[in-house]
């Protein structure tokens, strides 16, 4: 399918939850790396993309936010950067068949740190293409780049999708710190990033994980004032309990849909959720979104 931005600014439409912390629930070990799902367990990826197209979302997320050749050597992955990727974007695509919904393939932060000179753009912009090439291969409609804290490697990353596949590229950035949680962990201020981000071409512009959605609304109104892109908007299902050295989320499907209207009211275009958000968090999300158009 093909990114309709002229729909998706008119609307709000749905978007898909939590990945990882999904997968494990659903019986993937805890100790590897949930992007190696794709090839060791295909069936939890395809049950749980399922799982959110019930639930009403029409954005389907690939299971490869860490898939980066930097991270598989880091945890000793032997699978190929372009095995995990492309395989990732097969099986949402799997999990899709004919229905009315979009495969957007996950990228995510390099890991390293351009300001204090932890990489280069000449090294990092290879890290990203690759990973693109092979999310194009395998049928991705668009590619989200997400959860990125450093607004210099955002635009490199996108600058480098969009020379290696000309696909549209949703650009998503985690706000988490400053009085109103506006503001990147290195500082970058929403209203920043959603300007720059524009001007740099992204098709649509938005804010996922973060400190949960409880804090995200100034986020979202920041944004929405700098930028007339379509508005993508993912939070965490508040901040994870740690048990036995994992994350454990609690907030119920009922406490997150609480805090959806007014993200909604502020101009949010897509809305879905990230850490700890299941299909049951996203039907909540789903029955709002549908209410609202009526």
């Amino acid at each position: 399918m093909r990114l309709d931005l002229a729909t998706l600014t008119a609307g709000t439409t749905v978007a898909d939850g939590g990945w990882s912390t999904r997968l494990q629930m659903r019986g993937l070990p805890t100790d590897v790396m949930a992007e190696t799902a794709n090839l060791t367990h295909p069936e939890l990826i395809i049950e749980l993309g399922r799982a959110y197209l019930d639930a009403g979302a029409r954005f389907i997320t690939t299971n490869t936010f860490a898939a980066n050749r930097w991270n598989l050597t880091r945890r000793r992955v032997q699978a190929s950067p372009a095995e995990l990727n492309q395989r990732g974007a097969e099986l949402a695509r799997e999990a899709i068949g004919d229905r009315d919904a979009l495969v957007a393939g996950s990228i995510g932060p390099s890991g390293k740190i351009l300001a204090v000179r932890e990489t280069t753009p000449e090294q990092l912009a290879p890290l990203f293409e690759e990973q693109a090439r092979a999310l194009a291969a395998g049928g991705a409609d668009v590619i989200v780049l997400e959860t990125f804290s450093e607004t210099a490697e955002l635009l490199l990353a996108l600058k480098a999708v969009q020379d290696a596949t000309g696909l549209p590229v949703i650009a998503s950035m985690s706000f988490d710190s400053g009085p109103q949680r506006t503001r990147t962990m290195m500082g970058a201020k929403a209203e920043d990033c959603a300007a720059a981000l524009e001007d740099a071409g992204a098709a649509v512009i938005g804010c996922n994980c973060g400190s949960g959605i409880e804090h995200i609304l100034p986020a979202v109104v920041a944004l929405r004032a700098h930028t007339s892109r379509p508005l993508w908007v993912k939070p965490n299902a508040g901040v994870p309990d740690l048990e036995d050295g994992h994350p454990v989320y609690r907030q119920t499907p009922e406490e997150f849909s609480a805090y959806v209207p007014p993200i909604l009211e502020a101009g949010a275009n897509i809305v879905g959720g990230c850490c700890g958000t299941g299909p049951e968090h996203i039907k909540r999300v789903a029955a709002l979104v549908a209410r609202r158009g009526k």
